[in-house]
């Protein structure tokens, strides 16, 4: 399927690479439109930043493989990502990963019949003096309890 930017995106790619000598860090900023506008990352969004950038297709690849925050396939309306890293294991971070998984009835980068949600089991979020934590789309929760977790996905369903 063909991937085209909106004319307001494209304008937003173009303002951002005036503010550097060259296009390339313009990537993450096209992403996060991309993913935006498209749900996710496909090969026909890498294909159509790199023309725009003046890239070869895998330095844009590369930046989309490196980065957790940017998904190859479809993901849920709510795409909760569950940190499992060191202090967020030693705080509970499994636990909490297997109440999600057993909840939402999905294991890692699944996602619901419904596509209401998705799940991702990351390494680490930054948020080390908050955990156990994971995120919601762009939100963090912390300081997470099994009752907590319970809470917040019952307000989403």
């Amino acid at each position: 399927m063909e991937f085209k930017f909106t004319p307001e995106n494209l304008q937003k790619i173009e303002l951002e690479t005036k503010k550097y000598p060259v296009r390339r860090p313009a990537i993450m900023f096209a992403l996060y439109l991309a993913q935006e506008q498209n749900g996710y990352i496909s090969h026909e969004v890498i294909n159509e930043i790199a023309g725009i950038l003046e890239l070869h297709p895998h330095d844009v690849l590369g930046v989309v493989t490196f980065y957790t925050m940017y998904h190859q396939k479809p993901i849920g309306k709510y795409h909760i990502q569950v940190c499992t890293n060191v202090s967020c294991m030693l705080r509970g971070g499994y636990e909490i990963w297997n109440q999600v998984k057993e909840k939402l009835g999905i294991d890692h980068m699944g996602v619901t019949a419904d596509q209401k949600f998705s799940l991702e089991e990351v390494e680490c979020m930054g948020s080390c003096g908050t955990a156990p934590m994971l995120a919601v789309n762009e939100d963090y929760f912390e300081n997470l309890t099994k009752e907590k977790v319970e809470e917040l996905i019952n307000s989403l369903k």
